[in-house]
């Protein structure tokens, strides 16, 4: 579904990827690990479109990401969507927080996921159906985002990320804000709603044990390199990389 070939970016002369390439196929999710400055949020905001890159491509359902402009764009962010290490900072403070889950909703008003369809002519009803859809009680509806849990609001985050039931959803460390109680409930939450809405996911972490246990493929960056890919059961392998293999160490 998603295909990286040969990605290289620099930022001021200094590289942050170098000749990435990188396969997400349909339904499965491919977990990026790395330490901080590895270039895995640089990798993230070129597959979403945001950012440009020096040499290389970005394929998406056998579209070139490159060759998309206007409404072709537009389209295209439709069906990839992103959730952010931090859910405070991608919610209004100023909006009920059932506003901030229809968002997208209403800068798609073509777009009817099936989930919704029996509710897409009701802001509020589809509200509460996404509600639902991430464990969240209606009772929180009209709260503002302060007065939510960080569980509760990355929860919401969800919510407003698969609104359009996008195809692809890339987690940009998704837990490494919440307690570690909270983490394993957000982790058991994706899980789950890849299976029911079929989508691909990119999880990117530092966190090998979560990565484990979100994926079926894992890549490994360093330095903006990619040290290499290989099945998630494959993790423990003599093969590995030795900084994988210290990664896998550190995660005991």
């Amino acid at each position: 579904m998603l295909a990286i070939h040969s990605i290289t970016k620099t930022y001021e002369a200094k590289p942050v990827l170098s000749d990435i390439t990188l396969r997400v196929n349909r339904g499965e999710s491919l977990g990026v690990i790395g330490e901080s400055g590895s270039g895995k949020s640089t990798l993230a905001k070129i597959v979403l479109g945001l950012t440009s890159v020096d040499k290389g491509e970005v394929i998406f359902q056998g579209v070139h990401l490159h060759d998309l402009k206007g409404k072709s764009l537009k389209n295209f962010r439709r069906h990839v969507q992103i959730v952010f290490q931090d859910p405070t900072s991608s919610l209004n403070p100023k909006l009920p927080v059932w506003k901030s889950v229809i968002e997208p909703l209403e800068n798609y008003p073509e777009v009817v996921p099936s989930f919704l369809k029996e509710v897409r002519h009701d802001k509020k009803q589809m509200a509460g159906m996404l509600f639902n859809q991430v464990g969240l009680s209606q009772t929180l509806i009209e709260k503002f985002p302060h007065q939510l849990s960080g569980g509760q609001k990355q929860r919401i985050a969800i919510a407003r990320a698969i609104s359009l039931q996008p195809a692809l959803l890339i987690c940009d460390e998704p837990t490494s804000s919440l307690d570690v109680s909270v983490q394993a409930q957000i982790l058991n939450l994706l899980k789950q709603l890849k299976q029911e809405l079929g989508m691909s996911i990119i999880f990117i972490s530092h966190d090998l044990a979560a990565v484990q246990f979100m994926c079926e493929e894992i890549a490994v960056l360093k330095d903006g390199e990619l040290l290499e890919t290989f099945p998630t059961e494959e993790i423990f392998s003599v093969k590995r990389h030795d900084y994988t293999k210290k990664l896998v160490e550190m995660a005991l």
